[in-house]
């Protein structure tokens, strides 16, 4: 169930991690009785184990010199059966944000809790894409959904910041139609970070009313006019990296709002007093946002 994600992601990484810590107590315990290149190739794993790259390499050496190794050996045996464990794995859980925000938040907030080296990548919809379009706790302020047919009336939760504060978790907010090099660099570093990571990355989707095929356009124009930031923060050295403007045009925010029937819609059915006040809450939401953003990246 896609409620459960997060937990599956985090039984595969322990599952993995047994295995390969069975593997160096199987290399420990032969190392008296392979030949030295064998032993050279597996000390070279264990050191090297939990780096992308210098598993790769060592493994490769392994599987090279192995085979010649003395099969009738259980350990051995094991090795051998088992070098498809040697590369280190990139684990990664995806989900949309009625999952992580909502219903599989639980889950979620667990798995990083636990502080294994899982990569989380948040689709943000901000709304329930996949059931119908319901709000969310990522539904923005002004929003018309299902149960939010008069606009949502309080504020996004905000993921990013939550797993933050933990201290030692990856995290960043991307949108790869305003920056793809931003997001690919998101990547990378969540990836290369040895504990958990979260990605939360802006999705148009079909319930914003708008046309689908120019989604990563709508992507940059949230950006642009400061609808939604960019950001990356990283434990290793503590650095908060705001990669959006520091002072976006909000000139342009309530044309972009106006852009998408999920927010013009509420004029018709609320009127333009009501519809208007809650635009400008959640133009207010996105400034204090950014005014916080700011603040970590010294910016302000």
């Amino acid at each position: 169930l896609f409620e459960d994600n997060a937990e599956f992601g985090l039984g595969m990484v322990a599952a993995n991690k047994k295995i390969r810590d069975t593997l160096v107590s199987r290399m420990n315990s032969v190392m008296d009785v392979v030949d030295a290149p064998l032993k050279e190739a597996f000390q070279e794993w264990i050191e090297g184990k939990d780096n992308a790259d210098a598993s790769k390499a060592a493994a490769a050496k392994i599987e090279a010199l192995i085979k010649d190794a003395d099969m009738s050996n259980p350990a051995i045996k094991e090795i051998a059966d088992r070098t498809d464990f040697l590369v280190k794995r990139s684990q990664w859980v995806f989900g949309g944000d009625g999952w992580a925000y909502d219903i599989g938040y639980g889950g979620l907030d667990h798995v990083i809790a636990e502080g294994e080296d899982v990569n989380i990548l948040v689709l943000d919809t901000e709304v329930y894409s996949n059931t119908g379009g319901q709000a969310s706790k990522s539904t923005n302020i002004g929003a018309v959904a299902k149960f939010a047919s008069a606009g949502k009336r309080v504020k996004k939760k905000d993921l990013g910041m939550m797993a933050k504060s933990y201290g030692y978790v990856y995290v960043a907010q991307c949108s790869m139609g305003a920056n793809p090099a931003q997001f690919l660099k998101a990547i990378s570093e969540a990836e290369a970070y040895h504990g958990p990571s979260l990605i939360i990355c802006y999705a148009p989707c079909i319930n914003h009313g708008i046309n689908m095929t120019k989604s990563q356009l709508e992507e940059k124009a949230a950006v642009d006019c400061g609808y939604w930031q960019l950001y990356r923060y990283n434990p290793e050295g503590e650095v908060f990296t705001l990669d959006s403007k520091a002072d976006p045009n909000f000139e342009g925010y309530q044309a972009f709002l106006a852009g998408e029937t999920r927010y013009s819609s509420l004029v018709k059915t609320q009127g333009a007093e009501v519809a208007n006040k809650l635009f400008e809450e959640t133009e207010e939401s996105a400034k204090e946002r950014l005014a916080g953003y700011k603040k970590l990246a010294g910016k302000e």
